[in-house]
């Protein structure tokens, strides 16, 4: 049994799809990012960056204690690892797997929160911060659209974590006003993926505790500082 501490956002939805497309066991532990739940002691005990998801294994393939995991790339490896689906034995594929995934870590998904941030959050525009990272988050989709047209299929070949860490945030081209029809490749991997049932059922855990961003959630998500991410100590 895997506990699955999330909240259904783009980094938690990897881990539900990957969950329900490999059919691992899983019991949700809410970790309500706009009360602030990630800053909790016992959450930063399994968590230390202060971010969901993070899984315990209460069962890992050693037969020794619970294994806790926190980043959402590292996740989805250990539990591809685990199940045996969707990162290949063989040297040459799962670095083809693993390379995407960590360049989804690095960065098409902490440009996107950028992007989204200075477009969507931000108290006051920033034009510089707008222009910046919407820029470098049409290279990303432009890098991406380049594989995706190489491979005629997904992003390393075969379906894979990779693909799982990156639909996602392209999840949110809408928001972000990034047209799809700018990138053909693209639109044709994101329609064909939206059509896997188990992918469908990973992005609805949860779906029921989205609410409009209140001006105290916001507050709580982006008014962090390093005093206030972890429990002081003596």
């Amino acid at each position: 049994m895997i506990d699955l501490h999330y909240w259904p956002t783009p980094n938690g939805w990897k881990i539900t799809i990957m969950l329900e497309e490999a059919g691992i066991p899983y019991r949700l532990v809410p970790v309500n990012i706009g009360s602030g739940d990630q800053f909790k002691p016992e959450f930063q005990a399994i968590s230390p960056n202060g971010r969901m998801p993070a899984i315990v294994d209460t069962a890992p393939a050693d037969g020794g204690e619970p294994v806790s995991i926190f980043e959402s790339g590292a996740i989805l490896e250990y539990l591809a690892e685990k199940s045996g689906k969707f990162l290949p034995a063989d040297v040459r594929g799962r670095y083809r797997v693993l390379q995407w995934l960590m360049w989804q870590m690095g960065g098409l998904g902490p440009m996107l929160g950028q992007h989204g941030h200075f477009k969507l959050y931000a108290p006051e525009q920033v034009p510089y911060g707008v222009k910046r990272y919407g820029d470098e988050a049409r290279r990303l989709y432009g890098v991406l659209d380049r594989q995706l047209g190489q491979t005629g299929a997904c992003v390393a070949g075969d379906y894979s974590i990779a693909d799982m860490a990156i639909f996602p945030w392209i999840m949110t081209h809408k928001a972000q006003e990034i047209s799809l029809d700018a990138y053909p490749h693209i639109a044709r991997w994101y329609a064909e993926l939206r059509q896997r049932p188990k992918l469908q059922a990973g992005l609805d855990v949860g779906k029921d505790w989205r609410k409009p961003m209140t001006d105290e959630a916001k507050k709580v998500l982006f008014g962090q500082t390093a005093a206030g991410a972890a429990p002081a100590r003596n």
